[in-house]
């Protein structure tokens, strides 16, 4: 019997994960010669998750890890990656947008020999024409700028293979972009198309213009390359011929015998380095930042505690 490790990283859902695990345990309950072992990591909900999740572990195999305060997604699916035990783990959002129908589909492509199994996204329900413009922007721009090509709709919803997991984990970075790591790995990647479906209750915990969607744009492109550091050598490098383009502007009125304009000029220009420089240090001092999370050597996440399921047999 081969294990399947499902990884949910959840934040106040208690109205989800009744019906989340049952639609897991009837799908994986079709498959042929599987378990499965489902690790939930709860990032310090206060609502009533932790108390469902504890009644829940009599019936199934549920492993329970308690963080000591919110650490965000990352660093929350990571944890639940370095507990799982399975030959193959499927993680996914907790919310019922991911459909656990699709794990039969998963599963068939890593038979085949998929190491990492992407879900694209041909359609998400209930979400706003903004969000979804954003988001389509948001991944243009982070594959233009990535060193990696990583797929355009494709979210926290994947399989990975032990032997890929294996991998990700030896990297040991502070903030992981897990997205961006499923692909660095390389190996075999496949693909399954479905149509995302609206959250099944409560409302989303990572609004348009929260921090979270946020940090994820920006882990997406620094973690994977270096050219916005070009960016400030680029610009630069034309400032410094407009600055020129200026300066021979200046000599020809004031040799010409023409009136010297007034301070427009000299306030645009001030305004435009400014900003360039501005723009410049900014960018400099994130990759500084993710430089000092790693160097330092903190953890990303503290346990608090973890709570295994009454039918685990260890």
């Amino acid at each position: 019997m081969k294990l399947i490790s499902f990884v949910f990283s959840f934040r106040n859902e208690e109205k989800n994960l009744d019906e989340l695990i049952k639609r897991v345990h009837d799908q994986v309950s079709k498959l042929k010669d599987y378990e499965y072992e489902l690790i939930f990591v709860n990032d310090d909900s206060d609502d009533n998750s932790e108390k469902i999740l504890r009644d829940l572990q009599k019936k199934f195999p549920i492993t329970l890890i308690n963080m000591s305060r919110t650490f965000g997604v990352g660093p929350c699916v990571l944890a639940g990656f370095r507990h799982a035990k399975g030959d193959c783990i499927i993680y996914m959002d907790s919310d019922l947008q991911d459909p656990p129908e699709l794990i039969n589909k998963l599963i068939f492509k890593y038979e085949k020999g998929a190491d990492v199994v992407h879900t694209i996204r041909t359609k998400r329900l209930g979400e706003s024409f903004l969000k979804l413009f954003i988001t389509k922007i948001a991944y243009k721009i982070i594959n233009f700028l990535s060193d990696i090509k990583l797929p355009t709709e494709s979210g926290d919803f994947k399989l990975i293979s032990r032997k890929a997991l294996d991998k990700i984990l030896d990297q040991n970075e502070f903030r992981p972009y897990i997205r961006g790591l499923s692909v660095w790995v390389g190996f075999n990647q496949e693909y399954v198309e479905y149509v995302r479906e609206s959250r099944f209750d409560g409302k989303t915990k990572f609004p348009l213009l929260s921090a979270g969607p946020f940090n994820q744009f920006i882990s997406g492109i620094t973690a994977y390359s270096l050219k916005p550091l070009y960016f400030g050598i680029i610009v630069g490098m034309i400032s410094i011929i407009f600055s020129l383009t200026l300066i021979l502007y200046t000599l020809y009125i004031k040799f010409s015998g023409l009136a010297v304009p007034g301070t427009a000029g000299i306030i645009i220009s001030i305004s435009f380095f400014s900003g360039v420089i501005l723009f410049t240090l900014g960018v400099t001092g994130i990759y500084i930042a993710r430089i000092f999370e790693e160097v330092r050597g903190r953890k990303s996440y503290i346990i608090k505690e973890i709570v295994k399921s009454n039918t685990d047999e260890s």
